[in-house]
């Protein structure tokens, strides 16, 4: 379908408009992490990095930033083989109205809103002495990641064709080496995109993470969070450039890899 040049302008300008809404943030907050200033104040007059040497001698900061990166990779590790799994149970359960509820229920954290979530993961924490534990966070952001890659691994198994695995176990493959050997390498992308929405996922998480931290543990997202209500040092300027250099890596990291597996 052909567009008129005034239907492709409006796009172009449409589509330019969305973009500059969606940077504009970021473009603040760069420039604020090399302020020469005390305060967050834009735009800047000069350029410093002492922000970033106060986030890197601070142990504070390194020490939630260590504990943010530490739990978002297990959470990636849990997620991605929870809801790898769930996916393919789901997809191969033979009572597909039973299947759609378990959908449902799995889907649910993205649906209710966090606060509500966190209240309920808070209550049942504290019952079972889970706060302030790298084994609460993980369970915690595991809960809000699944869903992530629950949603991913399924849209890449809509395409699995599942002669395939029949082909595989009339040659004497278990279920298990057909997965591994067979699905698992077809529906890869789906499982990498769905690890990398588990890691973001994980690491940007605040409202849940300040429900269940403590004096002892506490991740990135909170330590900021904490810093913004006390003060306006512009460390945490430096802090959410740096997770926006992390993510954008890691996001770039696996696009590449997936693109490549489709050449290969």
């Amino acid at each position: 379908m052909k567009h008129s040049p005034l239907t492709r302008g409006l796009l172009g300008f449409y589509t330019a408009l969305v973009a500059f809404l969606l940077i504009a943030p970021t473009a603040v907050v760069i420039p604020l992490s090399f302020t020469d200033k005390a305060s967050l104040s834009f735009p800047p007059t000069g350029w410093s990095t002492r922000w970033y040497r106060n986030f890197f001698e601070d142990p504070a900061w390194t020490s939630a930033f260590g504990n943010s990166i530490l739990v978002a990779l297990i959470v990636v590790v849990v997620a991605t083989s929870a809801g790898t799994a769930a996916a393919v149970g789901i997809s191969r359960w033979k009572r597909r109205r039973w299947a759609k509820a378990s959908q449902v229920l799995v889907l649910a954290p993205l649906v209710v809103p966090s606060i509500i979530l966190a209240i309920g993961i808070y209550a049942m924490f504290l019952r079972f002495q889970l706060l302030g534990t790298l084994l609460g966070f993980v369970a915690a952001h595991s809960i809000l990641a699944i869903p992530f890659v629950l949603v991913s691994v399924t849209a890449a198994l809509a395409g699995y064709d599942e002669r395939l695995s029949t082909a595989a176990a009339s040659l004497g493959a278990t279920r298990w080496e057909s997965f591994r050997a067979v699905m698992l390498p077809l529906i890869m992308p789906g499982v990498v995109s769905g690890a990398l929405f588990a890691f973001v996922t994980s690491f940007d998480e605040v409202v849940l993470s300040i429900f269940i931290k403590s004096p002892y543990l506490e991740t990135l997202p909170v330590k900021m969070y904490a810093s913004v209500t006390r003060d306006t040092d512009p460390t945490i300027a430096a802090a959410a450039t740096m997770i926006m250099l992390l993510t954008t890596v890691i996001i770039a990291v696996g696009l590449l890899s997936m693109r490549r597996r489709k050449h290969v």
